[in-house]
């Protein structure tokens, strides 16, 4: 899986961390992908977290998705994160990756008040991570 910016735009997600047993830090907000050119924003959904992706370079098309009726529609408004599940330090659930349609399952954690580590991951081994950085 590969997160960078092409003429799609990069899907990824956003996070918690665990500051206790029963509380979590809140991620909500807007945050800027690793590279720089797409934003996601992040609100609570169910238990957890949901991204949407706020702005994307280009034409930022919908291209590969697996469904043919749904590349031409703009990645801008898509839900690309689900991480409904507390999980060590962050939450868990799955992400989806416009760059190459395929959805993963995915991880994030809060590492700092502006910082966010995003994770994609096939077969729960082989995981690329990208740290993001909160809009202010």
């Amino acid at each position: 899986m590969r997160f960078t910016v092409r003429p799609t735009v990069l899907a990824a997600l956003a996070a918690g961390l665990l500051c206790g047993p029963a509380q979590a830090a809140d991620p909500s907000g807007t945050w800027l992908t690793e590279t720089g050119t797409s934003r996601v924003r992040i609100t609570p959904c169910g238990g957890g977290f949901c991204g949407t992706i706020v702005s994307a370079p280009g034409k930022g098309l919908d291209e590969k998705n697996p469904d043919p009726a749904q590349r031409t529609r703009s990645v801008v408004g898509i839900q690309i994160l689900n991480a409904p599940q507390a999980d060590g330090g962050g939450f868990s659930g799955s992400l989806y990756n416009p760059n190459d349609g395929k959805t993963y399952s995915g991880s994030l954690k809060l590492t700092g008040a502006n910082s966010l580590e995003v994770a994609g991951c096939v077969m729960s081994v082989f995981c690329k991570r990208q740290t993001w950085t909160r809009v202010k």
